[in-house]
């Protein structure tokens, strides 16, 4: 993994710096040049070893409501205006029926944090397997209902600092979907994964 140029901002380090200042919506981005990240809510084939896009990701509120997301895109590294993509969600009350769906767009890299970690799987149908990252990924976004909010995408890998988690959290207006669904072994479901390019890829 290549060293990694600092923002002026992300002089502020650690989690709390981060929460404070993504509060704020004051971006905080760590990067290296000409860089591109591509982010997926992924599915597993456990029977072959098999990452692919289209996966699902849940997190729950504090009421036990939750929301499930599809969802990938990408961000030109240091770029505040390079992001593409979004998905589907749909909500659930905290008996599990269904409250609202519909579709999501990302507007906005806020941070982005590459951290070590080895891919546990040998297949990628996505991109190239050397190119797999762990990290942590916020990003702005819009809903079809015309509610904003603030998606996070954790990826852990293989050796990832324990801290970590793997799966998505997300607001949506004023509830906040902070709890995330954990990935249970072979089940197909709250699992992402970033690829780190170069632009010209």
């Amino acid at each position: 993994m290549k060293d990694v140029r600092l923002s002026r901002r992300q002089v502020l380090k650690g989690a709390g710096a981060v929460g404070v200042l993504g509060a704020l919506g004051i971006p905080i981005t760590v990067f290296a040049d000409d860089k591109r990240v591509r982010w997926d809510i992924i599915s597993v084939d456990f029977a072959t070893g098999t990452l692919s896009a289209g996966g699902m990701a849940s997190a729950l509120a504090n009421d036990g409501s939750k929301i499930t997301l599809t969802g990938s895109g990408t961000f030109g590294v240091g770029e505040d205006d390079g992001v593409t993509g979004g998905g589907h969600w749909t909500t659930f009350n905290e008996t599990g029926s269904p409250t609202g769906s519909g579709t999501y767009k990302v507007t906005r890299l806020v941070s982005w944090v590459a951290a070590p970690g080895t891919p546990p799987l040998p297949h990628d149908n996505i991109g190239n397997r050397a190119d797999e990252s762990a990290g942590l990924a916020v990003l702005k976004i819009r809903y079809s209902d015309g509610r904003r909010g603030v998606l996070t995408v954790s990826c852990e890998l293989v050796g990832s600092p324990h801290e970590m988690f793997e799966g998505v959290t997300v607001t949506k207006g004023p509830i906040d979907y902070w709890n995330r669904e954990a990935p249970t072994p072979g089940v197909d479901a709250d699992r992402t994964n970033f690829h780190v390019m170069s632009s010209e890829d």
